[in-house]
């Protein structure tokens, strides 16, 4: 633990050390530019002060004109009086405007019928026509409204220069100078007039410059300073050129100016000393740091797991954001080194400086934790920006998935937002109600009818949901049409009608599945009575040696019969769940049948049943499980004996039609077949429904589970009480 807090401290050492060193590079970058010169009076801020004053001083005194002298230099020349004259257009122009303004005045005056009104918007409006007339006739007339536009002018320039000259900075006012016009020979000095310029020059002075200018329109700089020497621009000013020479001082004593040097003569030391540590600081910071391994007591944190939580893109956001912290404070801070001499010693300038360490420290931990993640391209996947996109996506994909109803929706959107739009500028503007109202007629409304007619629909499909969850299916929905919600319609009806199906479906399976229970309890039941029966009797002392002959016979012959029943039920169940396995070979199925008839010869013999075989000469093969495809036939020709009427034919047929193998049996049932006669390949289902012959009531459902394992397909039909079983193969060469 020690060793921990040992290690923070060293690091917590190192990034301070490391702020003040960034501050001070800061500081060099900033305010190298002011500090980097000679003295002060090298600075921009010195060459400011003395430009301004050099503009005062033209302006309050070298180029000063009183305003009488102003007014005695303003000219008008012909172009300016052509221009005052056409102004507002020609004199016929001039003469209908003026007209026009009075006439509704005079027409309001006179329906009041106040004459007094009357006479003098008359006379007001004669006296401008009269104007008019006169400037179009006399230049003179013209002249003498110029000249008064043009004193009010010079009167409000001598104004704002007097306000200019009042207002100026006392602290520039600490320059001596001594300077002569070389060509009126004026002097312009602030001094005693006995001293001249040499003397001015060999004073005691903290700055002293020979100054020597010539400039047109009287203005003695050339700085292009805002401040007041716009006015120079006036035409009437005098356009006279001056050539000054003398020299500009700044003697010691005190000034404002003076001060001003001081403080910088201070504040260069302090930013050279400040400097030179600051580089020193950062190299005894990169030396330390290949030892102290900053980075890595940061990326040992345990808190780095908790940070790369964070989604990538959010944590580059929030690096970008304490990155330009981090800077701003740093910039802040290093105008603390300049602005006062080692104000961190204050308490603002550690607070201050405390406040850059913590951001320089956040920002480098999050540059060390992201380091490791920048090349990961998986984390770019899952980025905020990404998921928000692909949401995004969806979001307008699952908008647009049927188009048209997206598109239909956005249109219906637009002219609802327009028409409020529209509600808003009639608001503002009621003249645009007749063109608002015939849009609003003519789209507006047609739009709002075909949406209600849509929700309308929309709430029908929705109360049909309703209904066919609460069982009700009787009536359709009405649907017409190829929009979403018609499609909508017609999918529920074909739903309802589906869910009918399916719960008549599940009606004959449970029908069924309850004839299935009570027949194997039937046809289990019957042989093993007898055999419990015949068993009590052989019991009894009373029965002689022929009746237990008689007795085990029937036992025999009853278990003989359980026995077929328990293995073809076991079989069928095998069947229906896909365990039993097909060993398939190339068979000829026409002597396959043949054997088949071969089993059952001696009790077709003994039958009153004429059997009828129709085979091609040749083999026809198909690639099968010889001895399940052996029991299919001898099912089929079981069934054949056990239900076909007495002194009747049986057509057996074996052909081949486009590369299949077709095997038919044909035969006349004893019993009446009834009309459902696919119920036939049900378990323990007989054509017998009194259940007086031996069958198990599974000889067809064996059947067709094993053709249907081959891919081969058995079907029945029934006309009347004719009976046709057909077997479909694939046929092979």
């Amino acid at each position: 633990m020690d060793t921990k807090w040992k290690n923070r401290s060293k690091w917590v050492v190192w990034i301070m050390l490391l702020t003040f060193g960034l501050s001070g590079i800061v500081s060099i970058l900033e305010n190298g530019h002011w500090y980097f010169k000679k003295d002060y009076f090298h600075t921009e801020e010195f060459n400011e002060h003395f430009e301004e004053f050099i503009d005062y001083l033209s302006i309050s005194e070298i180029n000063y004109l009183s305003e009488d002298e102003l007014k005695d230099n303003i000219k008008v020349s012909k172009e300016e009086i052509e221009e005052h004259r056409t102004r507002y257009g020609s004199l016929s122009e001039q003469i209908a405007d003026i007209k026009s303004q009075y006439e509704y005045q005079i027409d309001e005056a006179k329906a009041a019928k106040n004459e007094d009104v009357v006479k003098l918007y008359e006379q007001q409006r004669d006296a401008k026509v009269k104007d008019i007339m006169e400037n179009f006739r006399s230049d003179e007339h013209i002249k003498a409204k110029i000249l008064k536009e043009k004193e009010k002018e010079v009167e409000a320039l001598v104004e704002e220069r007097q306000s200019y000259i009042a207002d100026y900075d006392p602290n520039l006012l600490g320059f001596n100078y001594y300077l002569v016009d070389m060509n009126s020979k004026d002097v312009y000095t602030n001094v005693p007039t006995a001293d001249t310029a040499k003397d001015l020059k060999d004073r005691s002075n903290l700055f002293s410059k020979e100054y020597s200018s010539s400039s047109e329109n009287g203005n003695l700089s050339s700085s292009g300073h805002d401040s007041f020497m716009q006015y120079s621009n006036y035409e009437y000013l005098p356009q006279k050129s001056k050539t000054l020479q003398g020299f500009i001082t700044l003697p010691e004593g005190g000034s404002w100016l003076q001060k001003q040097v001081f403080d910088f003569e201070k504040r260069q030391t302090v930013f050279y000393i400040i400097s030179i540590c600051s580089i020193v600081i950062l190299f005894i910071v990169f030396i330390w740091g290949r030892r102290l391994h900053p980075l890595q007591l940061i990326t040992s944190s345990d808190k780095v797991n908790i940070y790369r939580k964070v989604p990538i893109d959010i944590r580059w956001g929030i690096l970008l954001i304490s990155t330009f912290f981090a800077i701003m404070a740093l910039v802040m801070n290093a105008q603390n080194y300049d602005h006062m001499a080692f104000s961190i010693l204050y308490s603002d300038g550690i607070f201050e400086f405390l406040i850059t360490t913590l951001m320089v420290a956040i920002t480098l931990i999050q540059v060390a934790w992201i380091y490791g993640d920048v090349s990961k391209k998986h984390l770019y996947k899952d980025a905020f920006i990404m998921k928000s996109a692909r949401w995004f996506y969806r979001l307008v994909s699952d908008a647009f998935y049927n188009r048209s109803v997206g598109i239909q929706i956005m249109l219906l959107l637009i002219v609802i937002f327009l028409s409020g739009f529209g509600a808003a500028v009639v608001f503002f503007h009621p003249m645009a109600f007749v063109v608002y109202f015939i849009l609003f007629l003519f789209f507006t409304v047609p739009v709002m009818i075909y949406l209600f007619k849509r929700i309308g629909f929309f709430n029908r499909i929705i109360q049909h949901t309703n209904e066919l969850a609460a069982g009700q299916m009787e009536q359709d929905l009405p649907h017409k049409g190829k929009s979403a919600l018609a499609m909508l319609a017609g999918n529920l009806n074909l739903l309802k009608h589906g869910v009918k199906t399916s719960k008549r479906a599940e009606a004959k399976s449970e029908r069924l599945k309850t004839e299935l229970i009570t027949n194997v309890s039937h046809d289990l039941r019957t042989p093993l009575t007898s055999i419990i029966t015949y068993t009590e009797l052989l019991r009894s002392q009373e029965v002689t040696k022929e009746d237990q002959n008689a007795y085990l016979e029937i036992i025999d012959r009853k278990s003989k019969r359980l026995k077929v029943l328990i293995d073809d039920l076991f079989e069928v169940s095998k069947m229906a769940s896909g365990n039993l396995e097909l060993i398939k070979h190339k068979v000829d199925i026409v002597q396959l049948l043949q054997q088949a008839m071969a089993e059952y010869s001696e009790t077709i013999k003994e039958s009153s049943l004429t059997f009828r075989v129709a085979t091609p000469n040749s083999p026809i093969f198909a690639n099968v499980d010889g001895q399940k495809m052996w029991r299919v036939f001898e099912n089929l020709i079981g069934n054949a004996l056990k239900y076909s009427m007495d002194n009747t034919r049986v057509y057996i047929s074996v052909t081949e039609e486009n590369l299949k193998v077709v095997v038919s049996f044909k035969n006349v049932s004893k019993y009446e077949l009834g009309g459902n006669f696919e119920e036939l390949f049900e378990r323990f289902k007989r054509g017998d429904t009194s259940r007086h012959t031996d069958g198990s009531g599974l000889g067809l459902a064996i059947a067709k589970s094993i053709v249907d394992l081959h891919d081969g397909s058995m079907e029945i039909d029934v006309d009347g009480d004719l009976f046709k079983a057909t077997i479909e193969l694939d046929a092979v060469k």
